[in-house]
């Protein structure tokens, strides 16, 4: 019996699942076991302040069957605004690991969508040695550009055909959420998005050292990474996230999370 969903909190219009490492990776594994559909995604405050600026990209996050607080600072205004009282974050990579670390335990095989195939390929060698016994039952490139709905049909049809029971996605914030949102009525499988988890996975970026993340400082570290590329979310995005997260804590309002209605957008 899969265990019931997480309650969603509203942070900026989100409903953030207020859920912990282990009962995310419970909750696909118990999907997987029954081959239910299931679209999950780990949001950190880019997702958040997009969501804010797209209507229908919120109205997919808000259709996700469990959408965890992976950056700090999504856990912490859970915390500060709903009394979460959340003790970790659910950290895409580290979710990814544990997820994997059950499937090869239970015999339940996972395929990879997203990123290029040079990362799919390093991220199965890494995945199966660190997880003796997990089978990959396959794993698909991404086209670098939307997807038609004849595409999306065949990607999904050969997923199944795969034989996989858990999906990750990799294709990183907005697309994955949306590829998981156009996805789950065509695939009876967990389809769960993982960004940054598949180059990390792969050994082609390294992680931020435990202590920042821990104090909610990986933004810094990526940030010295990638800077030409992050540095507007992170020295916009930032101040803006917290900004709003301190005006919805003085009550003012934001829009409801009650799930509506919303075209697929299809990525591949």
């Amino acid at each position: 019996m899969s265990p019931p969903p997480a309650p969603r909190k509203n942070v900026l219009g989100v409903g953030i699942s207020v859920t912990s490492p282990a009962a995310a990776a419970e909750a696909i594994l118990a999907a997987a076991r029954s081959r239910a559909p299931l679209g999950v995604s780990a949001l950190a405050v880019h997702a958040v302040m997009v969501a804010r600026g797209n209507p229908d990209y919120r109205r997919r996050l808000n259709s996700l069957d469990v959408a965890a607080p992976d950056g700090q600072p999504v856990r912490w205004a859970l915390n500060w605004i709903h009394q979460a009282a959340l003790r970790e974050r659910v950290y895409g990579p580290f979710l990814m690991r544990d997820v994997c670390a059950g499937a090869a335990r239970e015999g339940l095989p996972v395929f990879l969508f997203g990123s290029t195939q040079t990362t799919l390929d390093r991220l199965s060698v890494n995945l199966v040695a660190a997880n003796p016994g997990l089978r990959i039952a396959g794993a698909q490139a991404s086209r670098f550009r939307r997807a038609t709905q004849a595409e999306a049909a065949q990607d999904a049809q050969a997923i199944s055909a795969s034989g996989a029971r858990i999906v990750f996605c990799g294709l990183g914030c907005p697309r994955q959420e949306a590829w998981v949102h156009a996805m789950r009525p065509l695939v009876a499988a967990p389809l769960v998005g993982v960004g940054a988890a598949f180059p990390l996975g792969a050994g082609q970026r390294t992680m931020a050292p435990r202590w920042m993340q821990a104090n909610g400082l990986e933004w810094l570290y990526r940030l010295g990474q990638e800077p030409a590329r992050l540095v507007g979310r992170y020295l916009v995005q930032g101040p803006g996230f917290f900004a709003n997260v301190a005006l919805q804590r003085m009550g003012i309002g934001e829009p409801d999370i009650t799930p509506q209605p919303v075209e697929p957008e299809y990525w591949g």
